[in-house]
């Protein structure tokens, strides 16, 4: 199934998507890679505010390229999601209601995705450019001097994503070869 959404992200949205499924997603979508999410962990470890409301938000794990003349913003391919996985359980705990990424996640990020309804979005690596065609704008809202590892708000339309995560606990990387040695045993 094909999916259209629009942030911010609730629950009910979310309920329909299954791994596999491909979702057209448009709205505001905030990035975050490596040195961001310690710096946010830092924050809340001091009871701070994180520089966006993390309440049906969509958090794509990127480091743009610098933007060409007449463009928001340059390549926007997707980073390995995983390296992320120490800081998502509590993120999700949080509000936070979609990641886009590339790769697998652990056990406990699965298990957070499902316990708060969540779901996490696959980019296709490698395609920063057409990616990018779908960021209508951005702007750096934290920490300028991560350089691309900067936390920026995009505004994006029907950005091309596939289901990896469903919170029902599908899993593309589990489904999707079984299906496909399934499909070569017929």
């Amino acid at each position: 199934m094909q999916y259209t959404l629009q942030t911010p992200l609730s629950r009910e949205m979310l309920a329909p998507l299954r791994a596999g499924d491909t979702v057209l997603l448009s709205g505001t979508v905030y990035t975050a890679r490596d040195a961001a999410h310690a710096r946010m962990a830092a924050l809340l470890d001091g009871g701070g505010a994180l520089p966006f409301p993390l309440k049906g938000a969509a958090l794509y794990y990127v480091g743009p390229t610098p933007e060409r003349p007449g463009r928001p913003i340059g390549a926007a391919g997707p980073t390995t999601a995983g390296r992320m996985d120490a800081y998502t359980p509590r993120l999700l705990d949080l509000g936070l209601a979609c990641m886009i990424g590339k790769g697998r996640r652990s056990t406990a990020v699965k298990q957070s995705v499902c316990k708060n309804g969540a779901v996490y979005l696959g980019a296709i690596g490698g395609a920063g450019a057409l990616l990018a065609a779908c960021i209508k704008s951005c702007e750096v809202i934290a920490w300028p001097d991560l350089g691309c590892e900067a936390v920026r708000r995009l505004t994006v339309e029907a950005m091309p994503l596939t289901v990896l995560l469903d919170a029902h606990g599908g899993d593309l990387y589990e489904s999707g070869p079984a299906a496909w040695l399934a499909a070569q045993a017929q």
